[in-house]
């Protein structure tokens, strides 16, 4: 079946959604997510006034690229951004011309919700700064931070961290290595005028979290431990952890497949009695239920109890196999 097909038949079976997304005042949105729907490595998301095309496994090819294009553009007729990321390193490896670069590389902004999110399709990192799969992540936040203080881990451009402060939380602390992510979380927080209730924290996430869960910060074996900022023992009452699959410093080790409970354990000892801690994992190739088991096992090592959990599922536009999401996210209660 041509792509051309398969993107018309994506955009179809996105009918109410594209409805429902407008009316909610959200423009960014994945309308072809080609792992599930015919073309592996293959994405075409809306970022608000622009389309991305985005291919990992192999480069499009001018006659592809112009199919795609001409079903976009009935759809809305909005620039189109092609970056080719078929390499293994995922940069982006293709010229635009003068006026899709001009538009590709400065800063738009979007709305998901309401919500205003500082966008740019090309950077100096490799993501266009939201991760359209992580809504339903942070309507949960945004519906469950009224008066609560919120730990925001991993933070990237503070996404969560903005639905938090949006949806009424008293304080929310976005923790990220990245002074480039953090500078973007700024001006998210600025774009909806809760810059006074955010904090932003350039830290490695392993002395952050050991320090506000009253351990000692430790490192790896024979590492010599950079400087980092010095924050006090805290609990929150709402703590969102979503680390990236595979991370290495001098601190520790972020291992989503075979050591999570290294940051879960400090993140839930920063979670308040009666708190929420919202857990991801991206990994396809960890199972739901282990992981969950997982989480229950660690809690109660701590002498603490999972007293209700909710699992937060990917809206429809990133559709899955046999309703197996690679991202999972759920909130577990603790008492």
């Amino acid at each position: 079946m041509s792509i051309q097909t398969l993107l018309s038949t994506a955009l179809a079976k996105r009918h109410d959604f594209l409805q429902q997304a407008e009316q909610d005042q959200t423009d960014c949105f994945r309308v072809f997510h080609g792992t599930v729907e015919g073309v592996s490595g293959l994405n075409v998301d809306r970022y608000g006034d622009t389309w991305l095309v985005q291919s990992f496994h192999q480069t499009l090819t001018d006659e592809e690229l112009s199919d795609i294009s001409a079903v976009l553009l009935q759809q809305t007729d909005l620039p189109i951004v092609y970056n080719d990321r078929s390499l293994g390193n995922s940069r982006v490896l293709n010229a635009l011309s003068p006026a899709l670069t001009e538009i590709a590389s400065s800063e738009r902004v979007m709305q998901e919700n309401g919500i205003k999110f500082s966008t740019k399709l090309r950077h100096e990192g490799q993501d266009p700064l939201l991760f359209l799969d992580m809504r339903i992540g942070r309507e949960y936040v945004r519906a469950n931070s009224q008066d609560k203080t919120v730990l925001n881990l991993f933070s990237y451009t503070c996404g969560i961290g903005t639905a938090a402060a949006i949806g009424g939380a008293t304080r929310v602390m976005n923790v990220d290595f990245s002074s480039f992510a953090l500078a973007t979380g700024k001006a998210n927080a600025a774009l909806n005028q809760v810059s006074n209730v955010c904090e932003f924290v350039q830290s490695d996430a392993f002395p952050a979290l050991r320090q506000l869960a009253g351990l000692s910060v430790g490192g790896r074996r024979n590492q010599k431990l950079p400087s980092y900022p010095k924050l006090p023992q805290t609990q929150f009452d709402l703590v969102f952890l979503d680390p990236p699959r595979y991370a290495k410093s001098a601190f520790g080790i972020v291992d989503l497949i075979n050591d999570y409970q290294g940051l879960f354990k400090p993140a839930l000892m920063a979670t308040k009695v009666g708190g929420t801690i919202v857990c991801c994992n991206n990994v396809a190739k960890v199972e739901r239920q282990a992981w969950f088991d997982s989480l229950v096992r660690c809690v109660e090592k701590q002498g603490r109890t999972v007293t209700a959990h909710t699992w937060l599922d990917p809206h429809e536009d990133f559709p899955s196999f046999d309703d197996n999401h690679p991202l999972k996210i759920v909130a577990l209660t603790l008492s």
